[in-house]
């Protein structure tokens, strides 16, 4: 004989409940309050911490090493609870809108971060463009038409439109020459090769400059020559020159570029050589099965499938190109006819104390790169639609 059990319904437990809970899509405020609580509380504290590392060095025994390491610690540990309390707030609301709402809510910090350093002082820049010297009040267009009317800021935008054709595309075809040049040997003397062609990028731009004031050096005619390339010119039967105050032709202007070109190249030989080795090995020995010669092969095989690559590193120098002021303003300052725009807008708005024309002269800048950020970005999008 069977006995059927009746079971009875018992009381549901805690965890069960919140299951239940999320799985239908009730909210629970408890964790939203505490989750944003919890944020606040978190981005108070890092920020006045940063404050007093600043305002209050004497807190912290003056010490810049325990500066730099407690700020670490708040700066990455902060961050890992300041997600925590976020994560911890998402998840409070409903579990449908919950799903919807993490990638944005993790993405948020990071935009509102990319707001007020970024977004902000350009809204305020082109502003301020529109404004007298202190910005204390509207002068319209004043501060482009004086500007405009100024030769030497005519020059500097030739100097730049100079280091814009020049730098990058030597720059890209040195460090092309380097990588397929580099392919060709040993791992080992690879390896050497490519390692002191990239030991440059190390080098800070000021750090650079110092290097190459020893090679440009000047020194009067009757006396010993400490720069390289006066050395060797006296050496020859010729005379020393002053290579940073040579206007002809752009001399030294072409000076500095070789400064930049000789710091960059080894950024665009490892991407370079990256590509070049991501290059299937079957099309280039097609290729030399069909007694292609190697100059053959490079144009018709493996320049066709890199040719993504060297226009993305032509278009990051670029970028960097017209943002140039390190180098001009350790080396010349702008003299000599060898300003760019931006060492011309740190002298007006620091020397000149004409913040409205500065402002101006950035708002140029920004012109001028937003056309090449564009083509990139587009570039980019196309690249990925092929693959």
């Amino acid at each position: 004989m069977t006995t059927a059990t009746q079971t009875r319904p018992g009381p549901e437990s805690p965890s069960s409940t919140e299951s239940e809970d999320r799985k239908h899509g009730s909210a629970r405020p408890v964790r939203v309050i505490i989750g944003v609580v919890g944020m606040a509380v978190v981005a108070w504290f890092i920020c006045n911490a940063f404050l007093a590392f600043a305002y209050y060095p004497q807190w912290f025994a003056g010490s810049g090493l325990l500066i730099g390491l407690l700020g670490l610690i708040i700066g990455i540990g902060g961050s890992v609870v300041f997600f925590y309390f976020l994560n911890v707030c998402v998840e409070g609301f409903p579990a449908r809108f919950s799903r919807g709402l993490i990638p944005y809510a993790f993405l948020l910090p990071g935009f509102s971060l990319i707001s007020i350093f970024l977004l902000y002082p350009t809204v305020q820049t082109i502003i301020y463009s529109f404004a007298n010297d202190d910005s204390t009040a509207w002068v319209g267009l004043e501060n482009y038409r004086a500007i405009f009317s100024d030769s030497h800021f005519w020059s500097t935008l030739l100097n730049n439109f100079l280091w814009i054709l020049i730098v990058p595309v030597l720059t890209v075809a040195f460090g092309l020459a380097v990588a397929v040049l580099a392919d060709k040997l040993s791992p080992g003397g690879e390896n050497v090769a490519k390692s002191m062609i990239f030991l440059p990028m190390a080098i800070s731009f000021v750090g650079a400059a110092t290097i190459w004031g020893l090679v440009y050096a000047y020194n009067s005619p009757d006396t010993a020559q400490t720069g390289l390339l006066n050395a060797i010119v006296v050496a020859l039967g010729g005379d020393p020159q002053p290579w940073y105050q040579i206007e002809t032709a752009r001399l030294n202007s072409m000076a500095l570029m070789v400064i930049l070109i000789w710091l960059q190249t080894g950024f665009a030989m490892v991407l370079i050589s990256s590509a070049i080795k991501g290059v299937p090995e079957d099309t280039v020995e097609a290729g030399r099965v069909d007694g292609a010669s190697e100059l053959r092969i490079f144009w018709q095989i493996i320049f066709p499938q890199v040719r993504a690559t060297l226009l993305a590193v032509l278009i990051t120098v670029l970028i960097l190109v017209l943002k140039v002021f390190d180098l001009v303003y350790v080396t010349t300052n702008g003299l000599y006819d060898s300003d760019v725009i931006a060492n011309l807008f740190f002298r007006k708005l620091f020397t000149s104390q004409q913040a409205g024309q500065a402002s101006a002269i950035v708002v140029v800048l920004l012109i001028l790169v937003i056309p090449v950020l564009i083509y990139q970005v587009k570039s980019f999008r196309q690249q990925e639609a092929n693959r």
